[in-house]
Order: C-alpha cells, then sequence, then structure tokens
C-alpha cells in the first residue's frame, strides 16, 4: 500500500498541475503555483494546531513532515495548542504590534467556526486561496456543507482538510447492537438502567466534542437543524437552553461519578471506556472505532453506531494569516492536504482515520482512485458504523451556538447555578 502510495506521488503531481493551470489562476501575491514552490523550498512552516491527540501529532512529523521535506524542501515545525484561539490571539496580538502584513509568527492554522470567524471579520485572513491551489479541483465547492463554516461563508479563506461524521463507540462484547440506544431520549433511559455507565467530555475550548454532544441534544429536542438552520435566534436559543440545561442534570444522578466530574477530552474518554469505567466513548473518524482499535486505546471488539436522528458532520480546515512569514509554505501544505494520494493515507486506521475532506468523484485517475477505495475499504473493514446510518449526519449549527454552549453549560450544568 505504502509503495503504491509513493509511486503515485510524481505523476498525481504533474497531472493535477496540468488540468487546474486550465480552472484557475495563482495565489494572491504569486504569478504561478511553480512561483509558489520556488519561494517555498527552504522555508519553515509554523503550522499552529491542536495537539491534543498522539497519533495526530505523530502522523504530520513523521509523515507530511517527510513528504514537505523530500518533495518540497520545506521543514515542518508543528505548534501545538491546547485551544485554537491560542493562534488567534498570537495573530491578533502580532498584527497590534505592528505586524499587519508579514513577519508574524504563524504560518498556517487548524481552525473552525468561532476562531475562524474572529479573524475574517477583522480581515486577518490571507486570501482568498482557496480555490488557487492545484489539488482543490477535488474539492466539491457546490456543497453548502463545504462552503459553510458554521453559518460562515468561507468565501475561499480556508481550504477543507478532512470532514468528520459524530459517532457513539460501545464495546460488542458488553452490549447487543439491538440494546443500543438510538436517541437521547432512549439514552437517558438507558442511564437509569445502568447507573455510573455513561459519561460525556465536558464541553469548552479544546474539547468541541463535549460542545457537539450538548447541540445535538439541543437538536433532538427543539426540532432539529431544521429549526435551526444557518443562522442564529436569540429567541429560539433562550427558549430551548433551560430545556437542555435540566434535561443534563437530571442525568447527572445515573452518570459516572454522579455528574461531578467530566473527561477533559477524547483520550480521557477511550480510557475510561477501554477500563471498563464506562460503556460509551465518542469518535467523529470515517472509520468509527476502527483507528482506535489500530492505536490499542479502545477495546478490539469495539464498534461505532449512530444515533437514528441529529448527529452533527462537517468539515475540517485550514486558514493562512494575513501576515504569515512563509505564506508560500503553508500554501504547498494546504495544496498536499488535499492530494488524493495523501488523503487516502489519512484515512488508514493505522495512521489517523480522518475521513475524506474531497469529493470521490472528482478523483478520475485510477490509480489515485484505487488507493482511496482501498484505503476505504480498510478503514469500514471493522469498527466502523453502517454506511447506511450515515443519512442521520446534519450540518453543524451557527458558530453562535458555540460558545454560548460552551459558557452557560459551566455555569448551568457543571456548578448548576443557572437562577
Amino acid at each position: 500500500m505504502v509503495k503504491r502510495i509513493v509511486v503515485s506521488l510524481l505523476v498525481t503531481a504533474f497531472m493535477v498541475s496540468a488540468a487546474w493551470s486550465q480552472e484557475a489562476g495563482p495565489p494572491p501575491g504569486f504569478d504561478s503555483w511553480d512561483a509558489v514552490l520556488e519561494e517555498a523550498r527552504g522555508q519553515t512552516l509554523n503550522w499552529n494546531l491542536w495537539g491534543g491527540s498522539n497519533e495526530i501529532n505523530r502522523f504530520l512529523d513523521e509523515v507530511y513532515g517527510q513528504v514537505l521535506r523530500d518533495e518540497f524542501g520545506v521543514r515542518l515545525n508543528r505548534v501545538p495548542l491546547a485551544d485554537t484561539a491560542d493562534a488567534v490571539n498570537q495573530v491578533l496580538s502580532e498584527v497590534a504590534a505592528g505586524r499587519g502584513t508579514e513577519g508574524g509568527s504563524v504560518d498556517l492554522i487548524w481552525i473552525n467556526g468561532e476562531n475562524f470567524k474572529t479573524l475574517k471579520q477583522a480581515d486577518l485572513l490571507y486570501g482568498p486561496f482557496a480555490q488557487n491551489v492545484p489539488n482543490t479541483i477535488y474539492v466539491d465547492w457546490d456543497n453548502p456543507t463545504v462552503t459553510n463554516d458554521l453559518g460562515l461563508q468561507t468565501d475561499h479563506y480556508e481550504i477543507p482538510w478532512a470532514s468528520f461524521p459524530f459517532q457513539w463507540i460501545y464495546d460488542t462484547m458488553r452490549i447487543d447492537e439491538e440494546d443500543l440506544p438510538r436517541s437521547y431520549a432512549e439514552l437517558a433511559a438507558w442511564m437509569r438502567e445502568n447507573p455510573g455507565r455513561f459519561t460525556y467530555i465536558a464541553p469548552g475550548p479544546g474539547a468541541f466534542q463535549g460542545t457537539r454532544v450538548v447541540k445535538q441534544l439541543m437538536l433532538e429536542m427543539c426540532g432539529g437543524f431544521d429549526a435551526f438552520g444557518e443562522v442564529f435566534s436569540q429567541e429560539l436559543y433562550d427558549e430551548c437552553a433551560p430545556r437542555v440545561w435540566d434535561e443534563l442534570n437530571s442525568w447527572k444522578p445515573y452518570m459516572w461519578r454522579n455528574g461531578e466530574t467530566y473527561p477533559a477530552d477524547e483520550n480521557e474518554l477511550d480510557s475510561l471506556f477501554a477500563n471498563g469505567e464506562i460503556d460509551f466513548t465518542l469518535t467523529q473518524r470515517g472509520g468509527g472505532a476502527t483507528s482506535g482499535i489500530a492505536a490499542g486505546d479502545i477495546p478490539p471488539t469495539s464498534s461505532a453506531f449512530l444515533f437514528d436522528e441529529n448527529m452533527i458532520g462537517g468539515y475540517s480546515y485550514l486558514a493562512i494569516p494575513i501576515n504569515a512569514s512563509n505564506k508560500a509554505a503553508a500554501l504547498v501544505m494546504a495544496n498536499l492536504l488535499v492530494r488524493p494520494d495523501m488523503q487516502a493515507r489519512q484515512l488508514l486506521p493505522d495512521t489517523i482515520g480522518f475521513a475524506l475532506g474531497i469529493d470521490v468523484a472528482r478523483v478520475t485517475d485510477p490509480a489515485d482512485r484505487a488507493l482511496i477505495d482501498e484505503a476505504t475499504a480498510t478503514a469500514m473493514a471493522s469498527g466502523a458504523a453502517d454506511p447506511a446510518d450515515f443519512g442521520a449526519i446534519v450540518p453543524d449549527i451557527h458558530n453562535e451556538y458555540h460558545g454560548r454552549v460552551e459558557s452557560d453549560w459551566e455555569r448551568c450544568v457543571l456548578r448548576n447555578a443557572c437562577n
């Protein structure tokens, strides 16, 4: 598999460059893609991203770092973050200090939602560039979920890296499939019958998975995605949120440690699940439980499943600050991340298991398509949810809900001090 990927690298680059040259011009500030490649050679890419996953960190360093160095002469400096807002604040402070168009320490950010909104509305993003790098011919720009980041149009200031469908994970040796809850109402009933066996990640900065748990409950209790749409409604939030906090507080007597404490991240939730303290963990990777099994983080008998409705999915993006010192290197990395062979490689469960950020129907080269098909089959081989259930996936709701859910959950659920 790896040899086939390596052999395809140069062929893929040549074919895509030829096709792209007829579709779009070069990124802003460059005369050609060759000029981007020439300027990038010798640069160090300072990529700021969430650093909470050892698997992701290792894969980026060992795989992307090597490809960047060997093919493009770029050194990868991965800058781990506890919260993406830290990189956003760094950009803001540097611009305020006079480094408004160059000399910034952040070249590339793994970003979504509120953080993207902060930089975009302040005109602190380089671009628009996303349609001006060769491999974005594989991106489905007609898909509104791709071009809408939590209610904010990306306007090509972001490039999609991967898709992230929310899924639950259970152990097939502990629970029969027919006994799985398929909604939050059923989950609440299950908790009462199995006290102490469920918890979820505490919503907050750097813990978007926990925030999605709460937002999905909000969708279930308050009319689904159609009720929320792609705009923020203060009236809807004011009507819905108190009901959600009451429901979450009603779970506490039946939760792990009576809801007095919550896991901080996915790694901690996985550990509780693997140790047999709780019966469910979660993932947003395309192959469901497959990656966690391959990494040895969860039992080999684990499998993923979805609720029947209101499971949130979406895309993860990359953006380049307006004052990035190494814009060419950032563009090279952005282009590499959506290259079909690399998309196939990161889909594999023994790497990071990220679902595709590109539209496989747009991959017409037989060798690249074979790589993606083979990786998909491997990712779905064990531990994956039934593909038919992915019809339950809905887009994320407006980013304004995200911040409110996090702050109000801390006040109304963790501290139970809403009133």
